[in-house]
């Protein structure tokens, strides 16, 4: 009687346990946890105030690799190093690439942003989840993961899904009605993070930075130039970059400085902040 009862709670444990997900970034947390609800428990790799660029992972993150069932990989530079190492650890973790069916940008320096075509140290840019249709995206694919990962809860899923859909749709809405308001469609940002969101609505991002270094004197003459002539109504920094050059240019024009992460997890308030700001609506 005592071996069937352990045997129950054991077969009971293992067919409600949650799924192990790993992410890399903040804005992928948001969104598993959005589909995924409280049946997937989400470990979070670069840690808020770090670099996608040069985080490495501390051992608890790695503990928590190795009894994970999925890792939702998005494409930001760490994982070109730590990915395998991951595999190596857990052969047994599926990789689920979030920008399966997501047409990829280059990444566009300040000297050639005009050239669609020009790639910045041949690379694309991997901030994808900055346009709600590729966020969309997004979220099918961590559906259909899910799905494939725990068919039971397939309908979970499914209205999760669907739920969180609609809010990318309201979220588009909102940034489309902003910017119906804006009467030019140039903004400046320090680090070109937002190239799937200008293409997404019709906007010109002007980078400052040149291969990742902040401007020279006579370059930054001739941004503030270039943003007096396209009438830049504000400009963005990243918590992650020196703004010095930034307020310098604000400065001479008498526009504002905008604090704003890519990283940020709340995603859709990040954007409809930033088009506000562009329209110069409060």
């Amino acid at each position: 009687m005592k071996k069937l009862l352990f045997t129950t709670i054991t077969l009971s444990t293992f067919i409600f346990a949650n799924i192990n997900a790993i992410v890399s970034i903040l804005p992928e947390k948001t969104f598993v946890q959005a589909i995924g609800g409280d049946k997937v428990d989400v470990t979070l790799m670069v840690l808020p105030g770090n670099s996608p660029h040069t985080y490495e992972p501390k051992p608890s993150q790695m503990r928590a690799v190795a009894k994970a069932q999925l890792y939702f990989a998005i494409g930001v530079e760490f994982e070109k190093v730590w990915l395998p190492k991951f595999k190596d650890l857990n052969p047994s973790m599926k990789i689920v690439d979030l920008s399966q069916g997501i047409e990829k940008l280059p990444m566009v320096s300040r000297a050639h942003h005009n050239d669609a075509h020009a790639h910045h140290n041949e690379s694309t840019d991997p901030h994808i989840w900055t346009a709600p249709k590729n966020v969309a995206r997004i979220a099918h694919n961590i559906y259909n993961a899910l799905v494939k990962a725990d068919a039971p809860n397939s309908a979970f899923y499914k209205k999760n899904l669907e739920r969180f859909l609609a809010h990318i749709a309201r979220t588009d809405a909102t940034i489309k009605e902003r910017l119906s308001h804006a009467q030019h469609k140039s903004f400046m940002v320090f680090h070109p993070s937002w190239g799937y969101f200008a293409k997404a609505y019709g906007l010109t991002q002007i980078p400052v930075e040149v291969e990742g270094k902040a401007p020279k004197p006579r370059e930054l003459v001739k941004l503030i130039q270039k943003a007096r002539k396209e009438k830049v109504s504000a400009i963005f920094t990243q918590p992650e970059f020196s703004d010095a050059s930034a307020k310098i240019i604000a400065n001479e024009l008498h526009i504002p400085v905008k604090k704003v992460s890519p990283l940020a997890p709340n995603w859709s308030q990040n954007l409809i902040d930033i088009a506000s700001a562009i329209a110069g609506v409060r």
